[in-house]
């Protein structure tokens, strides 16, 4: 079993302990040279084609083994790296989100302009010249992803869902025979945002939604989308603030060894 730490938030390197492994997790961390922002021509769409290239040259190289590879990140937008890995692996996956939030923006439709809004829209061909064609990322026909949860949507992303053809789920439906009838045949990419389990129970997130699942239904989503055999890879981004105090620091820590336990990953 690979994991893959990708301590980022967007271009923005992370502390190691922003997505805390259990002690002794053998892994490899993609923590590239990014280039500075002080040339000409160099922006943040450059310094993310950058990341985001490495860490699909880790998940490829990792797609090498028998085990399923596990991308633990910052954010959303590394689960654009980690498609293309699987891509560049010679795999044609669809894709499962799990998500308090849709993901579906556009640069265009977002106000806020906060990039891990627009990652799902990317990934089945939104901006396509910003960080797929960099990337060389194919883009997913709608019918190959699955958007799972989804309670918190701006207007613009309730209107594009209701006329595309994307998929979506509540937690409690992520079934073998369900995701069987929605998501045609072949692998897929497993991706969690840690934010999809309720703010209350999961304090400290950058974007925190009330009113979601309890963690252990999200993590028993998780196990039953593995044991279908079609996870590819399992992408795991940790969108929160520093743990204000050791008690929430022991909450994630608890939640990230859950999760990869489910994958078949314990600490040494």
């Amino acid at each position: 079993m690979t994991v893959i730490r990708v301590p980022f938030h967007q271009d923005d390197r992370l502390p190691d302990d922003s997505a805390p492994l259990p002690a002794g997790t053998p892994s490899v961390l993609v923590d590239p040279d990014l280039p500075a922002l002080d040339p000409p021509g160099t922006d943040q769409w450059t310094r993310l084609a950058a990341l985001h290239g490495a860490v699909a040259d880790a998940v490829a190289g990792a797609l090498a083994g028998p085990a399923v590879p596990v991308v633990v990140s910052g954010d959303c937008l590394v689960a654009l790296g980690t498609l293309a890995g699987a891509q560049r692996a010679g795999l044609d996956p669809g894709i499962v989100w799990l998500d308090a939030h849709g993901d579906v923006h556009t640069l265009a439709s977002s106000q806020s302009g906060y990039l891990g809004g627009m990652v799902l829209r990317m990934a089945v061909g939104g901006d396509p010249d910003r960080l797929a064609g960099p990337l060389g990322l194919r883009a997913l026909p709608e019918e190959r992803a699955v958007l799972v949860d989804a309670r918190d949507l701006d207007a613009p992303e309730v209107d594009y869902l209701a006329g595309s053809a994307i998929t979506r789920l509540a937690v409690e439906d992520v079934t073998a025979d369900r995701l069987a009838a929605v998501l045609p045949d072949g692998p897929f990419v497993l991706h969690v945002d840690l934010d999809v389990v309720d703010s209350a129970e999961l304090p400290g997130l950058l974007f925190p939604a009330p009113d979601g699942p309890a963690a252990s239904a999200v993590l028993d989503a998780v196990r039953r989308a593995l044991a279908t055999g079609r996870v590819a890879v399992l992408d795991v981004a940790c969108p929160w603030h520093p743990a204000r105090d050791a008690a929430e620091a022991a909450v994630r820590a608890d939640l990230v060894a859950q999760m990869l336990a489910a994958a078949g990953v314990t600490g040494g």
